[in-house]
């Protein structure tokens, strides 16, 4: 166990230097000069010299990812552009606001739709289980902007119930941030719902062919046992793996939900710092982003072998 930690770990370190190669890359991939596009066509020489010096770009390519990479190791991001903060704190504070919307969401979606498909796949073509197939069919199916702007339209102007446009921290009022949360935690928990039920269904029907539950059945075990003491175990790890990967890309990638519920997550402020051409806060949150997700994944990699035992062989 502790060689197959280590292990994991080992891969992960050459994977995080790649992703930094590769964001550093990708921002001095883009055209033109980003002083010149940082300070506008109006700035003098001077300014200019003095942004190019900021940035390190009066030195080699690889004279420049030394020194940036040394910085992000210290904690230092450089400076936002258009609102003169500190990018690592500001993408901090973001990332808590997606961190928690994403958080939720997958938690309730796992919690309810793994015992959902457990008792679909023990009801294999039953009304329930054709029923659980065609909802989870119908969720992935839409979009989750549009399934956003449907609850909006339904529950915030419709009803009234819940807030439509803004964002409220916690620690300013608990109870109202929690109701302008609602509303994307649904949103992602019912998008979600489907993919974990339909993996959990699918991991289940191929575990109860196997002939330890065919064993267990032989031993007189109820059906309730088989299922939750001997078919879930190793039913769940493949969609523990569906679990991490979901992780992984919402962390990064609801950007639109975010835009369309107006919040201040890490997604909308990626797309903002696009538009704004504030490349130290654009460059900071991609590094964010992908770190993130191999870090995601390297927790579920170790958290596996509780799942599957074969993994520790």
């Amino acid at each position: 166990m502790f060689r197959f930690i280590l292990h994991r770990l080992g891969m992960a370190v050459p994977t995080l230097l790649l992703i930094s190669v590769m964001v550093f890359a990708l921002i001095r991939f883009i055209p033109g000069d980003p002083a010149l596009l940082m300070l506008g066509d109006m700035a003098d020489a001077q300014s200019l010299a003095q942004m190019r010096s900021s940035l390190g770009l009066d030195h080699s390519v690889v004279t420049q990812y030394l020194i940036w990479i040394k910085a992000v190791l210290s904690g230092d991001l450089g400076f936002s552009i258009s609102s003169r903060q500190a990018v690592l704190p500001l993408l901090l504070d973001r990332f808590s606001v997606s961190a928690t919307i994403v958080l939720v969401a997958v938690g309730l979606a796992t919690l309810i739709a793994v015992p959902v498909g457990l008792l679909a796949a023990w009801k294999q073509n039953s009304p329930m289980d054709l029923g659980l197939v065609a909802s989870a069919t119908l969720l992935l199916s839409i979009p989750s902007f549009w399934l956003g702007l449907l609850l909006l339209y339904g529950f915030g102007i419709k009803l009234g119930w819940l807030p439509v446009v803004g964002y409220v921290a916690f620690a300013d009022d608990p109870f109202k941030a929690v109701t302008y949360l609602v509303l994307p935690i649904v949103t992602l928990t019912l998008v979600e719902f489907g993919a974990i039920a339909r993996m959990a269904r699918a991991s289940t029907i191929e575990v109860l062919r196997l002939e330890y539950i065919a064993h267990a059945r032989a031993k007189g075990l109820s059906e309730g046992a088989v299922l939750w003491r001997h078919a879930l175990r190793n039913a769940f790890a493949p969609t523990w793996t569906l679990v991490g990967l979901i992780l992984g890309n919402l962390l990064g990638g609801i950007a639109v939900l975010e835009t369309v519920f107006t919040l201040p997550g890490v997604g909308r402020l990626m797309v903002d710092s696009i538009f704004a051409r504030d490349y130290p806060v654009l460059q900071g949150c991609l590094l964010l982003i992908t770190c993130i997700y191999v870090l995601v994944n390297l927790c579920v990699d170790l958290l596996y072998p509780l799942f599957d035992p074969r993994v520790k062989l």
